[in-house]
């Protein structure tokens, strides 16, 4: 039984015994604590030892939360900006300035929408060109006015459509990393969701990157990984690939990819929304202490030393 299976055995249970325990006319004592042991046990069973394709199936989850929530619940103040100054708006990336105790902060992220038409509206989270254009537009500002940038990476890749290769899909991802890598101001890279292809990479260059324990990030889906290297059109070997390409947490901390994780309450970040925001607000906390200290010079030196490291890692 896959973990998503266990998820609808958990929520048949949970409305089963709502309905026992509104029915005030039979005692139903016995039956609802049989039900409620054979539910704990099943999520022992279920989120005890999760596979990287399980960790794949909570990050693409539609209810966990979405950029807006995290700014909502992590920073005061939130003023969104618009535009590449370019084309046009996309609405895949949200990006403006917010203070984090009391610290004017620049920040972007990734949005994924919840029903149909939300996703539509915000493209699934796939980024065109003109979303990467306003996330630099936003980033080089801050640089200007000294500071510091939060990201939120959650998308399934760029978009691949013919309009934004016209529009140079490619050459904006690239700018960006180029960009990024020698702004002089803090860059903090939260992966909340997906992490996949340079769609997460155009705006996850920093000083430091930490993932939720349900997150992953990696080269891109694990569908597509399986399709190009087994030609495997009906995924039939997607859970293969997902453990072969380490793209949970604990492969990337195991490997000094990332440099935190921020653990999720069991069954994923949707149990308890709090537990993860309250864990998070500390991390900001201290790592902005920290990184506001280095001097400009420093703080450059410091990230280009951490991705020189990070590419003789991937490289071995």
């Amino acid at each position: 039984m896959t973990l998503q299976e266990k998820e609808v055995k958990i929520k048949e249970i949970e409305l089963e015994l709502l309905k026992l325990k509104e029915d005030q006319k039979v005692d139903h004592t016995l039956q609802i604590k049989d039900l409620e042991n054979t539910k704990a046990k099943l999520e022992k069973e279920a989120y005890q030892n999760l596979t990287a394709y399980d960790r794949v199936y909570l990050a693409r989850k539609a209810d966990r939360p979405n950029v807006y929530e995290y700014i909502d619940n992590l920073f005061d103040d939130f003023i969104e900006l618009h535009g590449d100054r370019n084309f046009k708006d996309d609405g895949s990336i949200v990006g403006g300035l917010a203070l984090f105790n009391d610290i004017p902060c620049t920040v972007v992220g990734h949005l994924k929408g919840r029903t149909v038409e939300e996703n539509i509206k915000c493209n699934f989270g796939m980024s065109s060109p003109e979303g990467y254009r306003k996330a630099l537009r936003l980033m080089k500002q801050a640089e200007k006015f000294n500071r510091p940038i939060i990201t939120f990476i959650d998308t399934p890749g760029a978009y691949p459509g013919l309009e934004a290769e016209k529009n140079g899909i490619g050459e904006a991802i690239a700018r960006n990393l180029m960009e990024m890598s020698r702004l002089k101001v803090p860059i903090i890279v939260i992966v909340t969701g997906e992490g996949n292809s340079g769609g997460a990479l155009g705006i996850s260059i920093g000083d430091r990157i930490v993932m939720l324990e349900n997150s992953v990030y990696s080269v891109l889906s694990p569908e597509g990984f399986s399709s190009i290297l087994w030609k495997d059109k009906e995924g039939k070997r997607v859970h293969e690939a997902t453990e072969l390409m380490k793209l949970t947490a604990q492969d990337l901390y195991d490997m000094k990819i990332i440099d935190k994780i921020i653990h999720e309450p069991r069954g994923g970040i949707t149990e308890k929304t709090e537990y993860v925001y309250k864990r998070l607000r500390i991390y900001l906390r201290d790592t902005l202490a920290e990184l506001l200290k280095l001097s400009k010079s420093s703080l450059i030196n410091k990230r280009y030393q951490k991705y020189r490291e990070m590419g003789r890692i991937t490289n071995d």
